[in-house]
């Protein structure tokens, strides 16, 4: 058998691009901001993860622009080796003692960071418990791990429990969770997680890639939310979204974070954050630390954007933070909605099986602190007519 025989793009693909409601690779030719210049056209950008808006943010661009110019394009070698620059010396520093942990270790991509720490800290005869929404990098760690993988109903603390009680005694436990739910917008509930885990001897990781600079005291993510930070073993995050950048991170305490710099595949045998990834990280964090407002600021443009859609009658689904979905229910129809919205000016992004159930389909909208009401009200507006026909 010919080992390409099944290389066929999934039916779905030929079916849309038949129907020219095709949604993905849309070309970006412009900053990625909160108006976008994308094939050809201006639209208003609700499909972002730039939370706090800091890709263009002048100090952020141009302390990437001085590391390129200081440190070349590459480190050309893993941090193992020869690929530890100050600077990542620096950024681990301050996202330490941002996140109040002794210590913190970068890698080049969050989702090689889940990799890299699920299958360092789980190993044969241990037990990873996983909610069953958590993002893909979390699953792709857990089968590079040589443990076993439970799963437990979204959020559900009853079926949690009920999954702890199964684990042997004497086996290690880790529980790790999305902090927010990267298609929902739903934030995971961490004090019932941390007190199941106390009983039954776990440890917890969350993933607040979509939690960092949202939630929490100036943004420090789920943990800080719920006033849980002590409770919580492992706090991973990217770079990608709320800090306008590329990579990823854990902050734990000194110890794991020293374990994990030997041990971890995913760590040690990748060439380390580029120069300018890393410099623009840092700037954006600590522009956060020093602009903690602009946490409120996105915060009050997410519940602006969750009461208009409402007030205009759209179907969403509640939450707490910047991400807001739209009820679309079957997948042809998200796709059309989009396509409408995307040739109208506004991009969202459709949510299909396996991120959502195959009659709960969404368009994921997520909004930028850098939004501002009258460009919010002029996309709510072309989603109510969308929406309407």
């Amino acid at each position: 058998m010919d080992i390409f025989e099944k290389c066929h793009p999934p039916q779905i693909v030929a079916e849309t691009r038949d129907c020219g409601i095709y949604p993905y690779f849309h070309a970006l030719a412009s900053m990625p901001g909160t108006e976008v210049v994308m094939e050809g056209r201006r639209r208003i950008m609700l499909g972002s993860n730039n939370y706090l808006g800091l890709t263009s943010n002048p100090e952020v661009v141009e302390a990437g622009m001085k590391a390129l110019e200081k440190y070349g394009t590459g480190c050309s070698g893993s941090r193992f080796l020869n690929g530890t620059l100050e600077l990542h010396i620096e950024l681990e520093a301050e996202l330490a003692n941002y996140l109040h942990t002794e210590s913190a270790v970068t890698f080049s991509t969050g989702f090689q960071t889940n990799l890299g720490i699920i299958s360092a800290i789980v190993h044969q005869g241990d037990y990873v418990i996983c909610d069953r929404e958590n993002h893909a990098s979390i699953y792709d760690g857990c089968k590079l791990s040589y443990g076993k993988m439970l799963r437990y109903r979204h959020s559900d603390m009853d079926d949690l429990e009920n999954t702890l009680k199964k684990i042997p005694d004497s086996a290690g436990k880790l529980i790790v969770t999305d902090g927010v739910f990267s298609m929902s917008g739903d934030i995971a509930d961490l004090p019932r997680i941390t007190a199941l885990a106390e009983k039954y001897g776990a440890r917890i990781m969350v993933d607040d890639a979509h939690g960092l600079g949202v939630l929490g005291d100036g943004g420090r993510g789920t943990a800080s939310h719920f006033g849980l930070e002590s409770k919580v073993d492992i706090k991973m995050g990217t770079f990608s979204k709320s800090l306008a950048s590329l990579g990823g991170y854990v902050a734990v305490n000194a110890d794991i974070a020293d374990y994990v710099r030997h041990v971890s595949r995913p760590f040690i045998f990748s060439a380390s954050v580029t120069p300018a990834s890393c410099a623009s990280a840092l700037a954006a964090l600590k522009y956060l630390r020093k602009h903690p407002e602009i946490v409120d600021r996105l915060s009050a443009l997410s519940s602006y954007a969750r009461d208009g859609l409402k007030k205009r009658g759209i179907p969403i689904r509640e939450s707490a933070t910047p991400i807001v979905p739209i009820h679309t229910c079957d997948a042809m129809n998200t796709l059309s909605k989009a396509k409408e919205l995307f040739d109208a000016g506004v991009y969202v992004n459709p949510v299909l099986p396996p991120a959502s159930a195959p009659n709960e389909c969404l368009l994921r909208t997520s909004y930028m602190a850098t939004h501002t009401e009258a460009i919010l009200d002029e996309a709510m507006d072309i989603v109510k007519d969308v929406m309407a026909t």
